[in-house]
């Protein structure tokens, strides 16, 4: 996410609607402490164990405020951290490092708490054939951070958005009229390049998916004898995803039952936030 088009196009709005949420008019407290420019240094220290993910959007609130900021990463994006770590030292206007504070850690420590939970999680596929993927369970206009944030935990993004991909729930079959009216009428409208996936949720609706022609059949909160006997049905006629109520305690059994992909929502709505903080602000000119 390190370039200046994605940030222009995709993530600076986001970020000033953010700084105006915390700064309607002025930082009074800062205004007040500092009536002119002053150059300072600050560290950006990790207080527990985890993944790090956002640096890139974390400095760029700070460039926001103050163009020439400059920031020294000693991680990335990715990177298991360690509490007590060095990862960054950041210098700009001091006005700046104070007002732009708790704005630029709510980004980072968010990223970071995803990707640390997404990175245990995927850790417990390793060796297998199946990926974890997240959903769009997502925090209002935060989705292009969350979902980044998972990938660097070592997860795979779902569709990113309604216009990405074509996947008929319960509520597009019922309005279609069961599974078969809803596939035939998604190949009929979508672009031949579209996946269809279809969700369901016994075994009925496995072989009526099947018999329509899915792409991708998502296999949701059926228990595991059920979800067994949806996989030897489908075979290769088509992809597999299993989600609802996806656990770390279940991936194991997941993973044994052998789907493709795992769809977790808790991925982006229940991470715990990673704690970091901005310590040591030194005037240094």
């Amino acid at each position: 996410m390190n370039n200046q088009i994605t940030f222009s196009l995709n993530v600076d709005d986001l970020l000033l609607q953010a700084l105006r949420e915390d700064i309607t008019s002025e930082d009074v407290t800062t205004n007040a402490i500092l009536h002119d420019k002053k150059t300072g240094r600050v560290e950006l220290l990790c207080k527990q164990d985890g993944v790090i993910a956002g640096l890139d959007i974390f400095y760029r609130v700070f460039l926001l405020l103050d163009p020439s900021a400059t920031m020294q990463a000693y991680a990335s994006d990715g990177d298991q951290v360690s509490k007590g770590e060095l990862l960054a030292e950041l210098t700009a206007d001091a006005r700046a490092l104070l007002s732009g504070e708790r704005t630029a850690l709510n980004y980072l420590q968010r990223m970071s708490g995803i990707a640390t939970y997404t990175h245990r999680i995927s850790d417990r596929l390793k060796g297998s054939k199946t990926k974890l993927l997240d959903t769009r369970k997502t925090t209002p206009n935060m989705r292009i951070f969350e979902k980044y944030a998972v990938k660097a935990g070592g997860g795979y993004n779902h569709r990113y958005n309604l216009s990405d991909g074509i996947l008929l729930k319960d509520n597009h079959i019922a309005a279609a009229g069961g599974v078969k009216n809803a596939v035939r009428s998604a190949r009929e409208y979508a672009p031949f390049v579209r996946k269809i996936e279809v969700e369901v949720e016994n075994l009925e609706m496995v072989k009526e998916a099947l018999e329509a022609g899915a792409d991708i059949i998502m296999l949701d909160n059926m228990d595991a004898a059920n979800m067994r006997r949806a996989v030897e049905l489908i075979g290769n006629k088509a992809e597999t995803e299993c989600s609802g109520n996806v656990t770390e305690e279940r991936i194991a059994e997941l993973m044994e039952i052998g789907v493709d992909y795992i769809s977790c929502g808790a991925l982006t709505h229940s991470a715990p936030i990673l704690d970091l903080s901005l310590k040591n602000l030194n005037i240094i000119g």
